[in-house]
């Protein structure tokens, strides 16, 4: 219910050296002064991150490992049911820790041997080329913050858990590792904004919220349906459509509910075939023509 690399809470950087993270006054945390104060300076860490330095630590609260291990175990029963075959064997093979937060260091140690991917911490708003382009050298932008405690299932913003739970187990397979490899390179490719949002679209229907036929269902494999305990039990109850290009990268949503339309992929190769491909070979000219097909349908 975000809109990733778009949709985080405002960093500020003062004229004294301080950085405020700007909650609104309708977020759980906002009248919460110690996570507030942890905020910024989890916030303050990532400004301070410098390429190729360890992944600096973040301090976690004991509510906040709890919130962490409520959450890993509702959506670890969640996964069995509606998960993407996949999916369950990256998660196994990543192993995240269950009664506590990782630090994204961990999360790097893990899975760079598996398939090169590696974290990079981010402190709020990453500008979307720049989010999207480093997948091509296997980087993944992260926050480290999480979600506060006192609504351990719910996140108006993207959290450690979206990011790591939902993203990383996904980055421990390497089929899927291939997918946002050749989303980054599209990325770098086009040129235009326009071309780079259709881009970022199709990641969103597809390794944010994308599903796929598999033993005869409808199972789930985007990081946002896996990483929300609510819209998990909802997905199947979507308007599910056939994978399609042209309407994946023209579709509007809406990041403040769960996804009203989904795009189904009938299987792995299928999603390999036509998004893969298209991400491979993808360049301004094509995506305008595909862009011009979909306003004369």
């Amino acid at each position: 219910m975000f809109e990733e690399a778009q949709y985080f809470a405002p960093v500020e950087k003062r004229d004294d050296g301080s950085v405020v993270v700007e909650l609104a006054s309708s977020h759980p945390g906002f009248a919460d002064t110690v996570y507030r104060n942890r905020r910024n300076a989890i916030a303050a860490l990532a400004l301070g991150y410098k390429p190729g330095d360890p992944i600096p630590h973040a301090e976690y609260t004991e509510e906040e490992h709890h919130v962490w291990a409520l959450v890993t175990e509702q959506l670890g029963l969640k996964h069995a049911k509606y998960a993407v075959h996949e999916f369950i064997e990256a998660a196994a093979r990543l192993g995240l820790p269950a009664d506590h937060i990782p630090q994204l260091q961990e999360v790097s140690d893990l899975l760079q041997p598996i398939t090169g991917f590696r974290y990079m911490p981010a402190a709020g708003l990453v500008p979307l080329r720049e989010f999207y382009s480093v997948l091509a050298d296997g980087l993944f932008y992260s926050t480290q913050y999480i979600r506060h405690h006192s609504v351990p299932f719910y996140t108006p913003e993207p959290d450690i858990i979206h990011e790591v739970i939902g993203h990383g187990n996904t980055l421990a397979s390497a089929r899927f590792a291939d997918l946002y490899r050749l989303a980054g390179q599209a990325a770098r490719r086009v040129e235009s904004d326009e071309a780079l949002e259709f881009v970022s679209k199709v990641f969103w229907f597809t390794l944010e919220f994308g599903v796929m036929r598999e033993h005869g269902e409808t199972k789930a494999y985007g990081a946002g349906i896996l990483s929300s305990s609510g819209e998990i039990e909802e997905f199947r109850g979507m308007d599910i459509r056939p994978l399609d290009l042209k309407a994946m990268g023209t579709t509007h949503y809406d990041i403040t509910k769960y996804q009203e339309v989904l795009f189904e992929a009938a299987s792995f190769d299928h999603l390999e075939d036509v998004v893969g491909t298209f991400w491979d070979t993808c360049d301004d000219d094509t995506i305008a023509a595909l862009m011009s097909s979909a306003e004369g349908r």
